[in-house]
């Protein structure tokens, strides 16, 4: 069974969703793909492993880095679950580029070349946000390309974070990428 939960954070509502073995999604309302991995059959009622959660996002948007990881539970392809698990290494308030991960991923599957936009595209379909920090990930050149909750809060988390955005391309409102 997958149990629910939904946070109210400065940054607007996020979803919560959980089973008996971990997280299985955290999506800001309104995201793109927002929920799109949570079934239809579902209980809104709080789990320790939601309570774990709320007590990490508290301490994240306290402006501090968390020192625990709720237990979580992702599920995608294997190439996917590898890069969620080189997100999980990003330092707080640092940032990679999706060549670096492609180039890591070249590495662990031991072929000369990975696809920057096919990391991209398992970086988009991260279903547990924030805690994989799927916004630490920039373009090449230090653009903020695509987050699914939206770029402003994209941006938000970084500064929350305290990352030095001096060399980010940061878009000015209306600005397209």
């Amino acid at each position: 069974m997958v149990y629910t939960y939904t946070y109210k954070s400065e940054l607007g509502n996020i979803l919560l969703a959980a089973d008996e073995i971990g997280l299985t999604g955290l999506w800001f309302e309104g995201q793109k793909y927002f929920a799109n991995t949570l079934p239809e059959e579902h209980i809104s009622q709080e789990t320790p492993i939601l309570t774990d959660a709320k007590k990490w996002l508290d301490v994240y948007f306290s402006g501090e880095e968390p020192k625990f990881t709720p237990a979580l539970h992702p599920t995608g392809s294997t190439f996917r679950q590898a890069v969620w698990q080189i997100l999980l290494q990003i330092p707080y308030g640092q940032t990679i580029t999706y060549g670096e991960i492609a180039r890591q991923m070249s590495e662990i599957q031991n072929t000369p070349h990975m696809s920057a936009q096919a990391v991209g595209g398992a970086v988009g379909h991260n279903e547990i946000s924030i805690i994989i920090p799927c916004h630490r990930v920039v373009g090449t050149n230090g653009s903020l390309t695509g987050y699914a909750g939206g770029i402003d809060k994209k941006i938000a988390l970084l500064k929350l974070e305290h990352t030095d955005m001096s060399y980010l391309f940061v878009p000015k409102k209306g600005t397209a990428l």
